[in-house]
């Protein structure tokens, strides 16, 4: 790729990106965008819409950004979680990697690349026209004495990268457990989940439970809730609050057609009346479902099992119930909002099997996205796409059209096929087994993680037959070699790759364009301003292995191609402001896991860094520096010592809380007033929504009244 394509790449996003700030500074401040622009402010009443008309609304103004960047973490912590906190920590970890890394890549290596000729001399005064390799350590001559910066910035890097590393994994924990003993009582910390409960003929799910922790846990047991299959019950919930919103929509428009005629030659009814009885037998199924003959066939030989202290539900869950492991089986429960309860509407058999489905949708899915990368590299090398489509080649020779094509679309491309990734690798956790959603949706950032860097990074690096990716991985002695061949190779396309997937997604994440294009279509249909909506939560799945991909790709690069490192940290600076103002107005937390989300992104780093090392071995050694390439060799081995005693050292307090703190926390309790009630509501805490009653009307007393009577 030439300069001249990177600088247009770079000119369009940065026009897209400007474009972006500038109607979002426009569109947020009119009162019909709220809900797509302030839901987090709207729903907590710190924000109300204003009819008046004002010349300021369409003047494009700055005062968010100001907004955003005084947001401190303590505020961050209190309003969003230590979730948040940790999202925001993996950007400003990137941002003092890439800092630090920067000074050494842009002021050292960058000028020792310059000064090779292995491929040309570079040309300052039609410097457009240069090659982007020429910026890279392909470009030193092998042999050459001032690869000894590049050997010397690898050790730097990966000391100061674990440095930080170390620093922030103990400053998480701690953070951890202060979020634990700051936090009020939450039922999760009384509660574990048994499954495989073993039951008798003549006894129910219920009794074989209390029968059970009332003899081998008398002093410590409290309640329990036994699950049930409500997948039918969720069904006709589904379709009552679709009626109700039909008639509350009738009734309050009066421009609404209130009759219709039934078929095709049938007579005209009410529709009020129409729907009216179609909610009426709805809540009569409810009702039958809801009976207890009915709800006791249901039963599911798991519940939620709650305790007076958390210690006590902590040595129950560590503990082995049983002499037989396959029955009281135990874990943690999560928060009982984060409950996944279809979970428990599907058998064993149904889940195995899910799970072997899951992995081989993975698999196909991987192979099917090599499509689209083996369609992204014929467009960066133009004489392949000559050959691909001989009737382009006088399109081709126009400057402007080829700098488009080799520069700008391969990354709009992978970008564009990569959007539907997140929601697929969501829907394929949530049929693995998981019963909470924040479980789903770790179990879908490792997987979103991990395919981006097959199919971006390796894919991209090894274009070619996937038996020849896969031969790559069987013969693990020649993957350095290989990686130094091929890896600074694809530089000028990851370089583009960062400016579009990451300058221009990153603005379109403050934009909302998506949001903004369905309440655009929604809003003829909505019968009033004042409808109820949902606030949003975040979508780690989607966002955190952007940031963490992107880490690798600077981590890998900074040494082999320098030129990477500004455009990381504009995007990292880009999304500093972006995702700290979409907390303030956006998104609201769903739920809380204390931080776990941490150890991925450690776990990232690590594979970043010890992928650039072994590249580092393959380049010295290309390059016929074989002493670097010995003296490398320690340093994956002292990384991954490293990651071990991490593991050792704080990985445990992210699985479960010691018994330092659950005794602590619990003696604390003991001079607390509001225990007493606490306890009262622990034991209907974990009921199934399917089985509450449902509020449809604002009056309080009609949490307790049928269906129909909202109507």
């Amino acid at each position: 790729m030439l300069v001249s394509a990177l600088l247009t790449s770079v000119a369009i996003n940065s026009g897209l990106c400007v474009l972006f700030f500038t109607l979002y500074s426009i569109l947020r401040k009119q009162p019909s965008n709220y809900e797509v622009y302030i839901p987090r402010l709207l729903a907590e009443g710190n924000s109300k819409r204003r009819s008046r008309f004002n010349l300021e609304r369409l003047i494009p103004s700055p005062g968010w950004v100001k907004r955003a960047w005084k947001l401190s973490e303590e505020d961050l912590l209190s309003t969003s979680g230590l979730d948040a906190v940790v999202f925001m920590r993996v950007i400003t970890l990137s941002l003092r990697v890439f800092l630090f890394a920067g000074v050494i890549g842009i002021f050292v290596l960058l000028p020792v690349n310059c000064t090779g000729d292995q491929l040309n001399d570079i040309d300052f005064d039609d410097l457009s026209n240069n090659s982007l390799d020429v910026f890279t350590i392909s470009n030193l001559n092998s042999g050459s004495k001032r690869l000894w910066a590049h050997f010397c910035a690898v050790y730097l890097v990966t000391a100061f990268v674990c440095y930080l590393l170390y620093y922030e994994y103990k400053n998480i924990t701690a953070k951890r457990i202060d979020f634990f003993h700051s936090a009020k009582p939450q039922p999760h910390q009384f509660t574990i989940l048994v499954r495989g409960i073993p039951v008798s003929a003549a006894s129910s799910v219920s009794e074989s439970v209390e029968r059970f922790f009332l003899e081998y846990h008398p002093s410590t047991y409290l309640s329990h809730m036994v699950v049930h299959r409500t997948n039918k019950l969720q069904s006709l919930l589904k379709d009552a609050k679709k009626m109700y919103k039909r008639l509350t929509h009738l009734q309050s428009d009066p421009n609404q057609q209130k009759y219709r005629h039934v078929g095709l030659f049938g007579h005209k009814v009410d529709l009020v009346d129409h729907y009216g009885k179609k909610l009426e037998d709805i809540e009569e199924n409810l009702r039958l479902e809801r009976s207890e003959v009915s709800l006791a066939a249901e039963e599911v030989r798991a519940a939620f099992v709650s305790f007076k202290s958390r210690y006590g539900a902590a040595v129950a869950f560590h503990m082995q119930q049983s002499t037989n492991p396959t029955q009281w089986v135990t874990e943690q429960a999560p928060e009982p909002h984060d409950v996944y309860w279809p979970f428990f509407s599907s058998s064993f058999m149904r889940r195995w099997l899910s799970k072997i489905v899951v992995i081989v949708a993975c698999i196909f899915l991987t192979i099917l996205f090599l499509i689209p990368v083996l369609v992204v590299q014929g467009l960066t090398n133009l004489n392949q796409l000559e050959i691909w489509f001989p009737f382009l080649k006088s399109i081709l020779t126009i400057t402007f059209i080829s700098q488009v094509i080799t520069g700008y679309l391969p990354s709009l491309i992978l970008l564009l096929f990569l959007k539907i990734v997140p929601p697929i690798m969501e829907f394929l956790s949530s049929i693995q087994g998981y019963i909470c959603h924040s479980d789903i949706e770790k179990s879908a950032c490792n997987k979103v993680l991990w395919f981006t860097i097959w199919n971006i990074f390796f894919a991209t690096v090894f274009s070619g037959s996937v038996l020849y990716q896969v031969s790559v991985f069987l013969d693990p002695k020649t993957i350095p070699a290989r990686l130094a061949v091929a890896v600074p190779a694809q530089a000028s396309f990851f370089i583009a790759y960062v400016v579009t997937s990451g300058w221009t997604s990153t603005s379109s994440e403050l934009f909302r364009i998506i949001p903004l294009i369905c309440s655009l279509i929604r809003r003829p249909f909505n019968c009033c301003s004042d409808e109820e909506f949902e606030v949003p939560s975040i979508p780690y799945h989607r966002d955190l292995p952007r940031i963490l991909f992107f880490g690798l790709l600077g981590i890998t690069y900074f040494f082999l191609a320098p030129l990477i490192l500004p455009f990381l940290l504009v995007y990292l600076c880009l999304a500093y402001i972006i995702y700290r103002n979409q907390f303030i107005n956006v998104y609201a937390p769903k739920y809380e896991t204390g931080g776990k989300f941490w150890p991925i992104l450690h776990n990232s780093v690590i594979f970043s860094l010890v992928l650039m090392q072994a590249i580092a071995v393959g380049i010295f050694t290309l390059k016929k520096l074989s002493v670097a390439s010995t003296l490398v060799f320690p340093l994956p081995v002292l990384t991954l010592l490293f990651n071990e005693y991490c593991r050792k050292r704080f990985l445990p307090n992210f699985i479960a809380y010691p018994a330092e703190v659950l005794i602590k926390r619990d003696r604390e309790d003991r001079h607390d007033p509001t225990m007493a009630e606490f306890h009262h509501n622990l034991v209907t805490a974990y009921q199934d929504p399917a089985l509450l009653p449902i509020k449809f009307s604002a009056n309080a007393d009609s949490l307790s009244s049928p269906l129909i009577s909202a109507v």
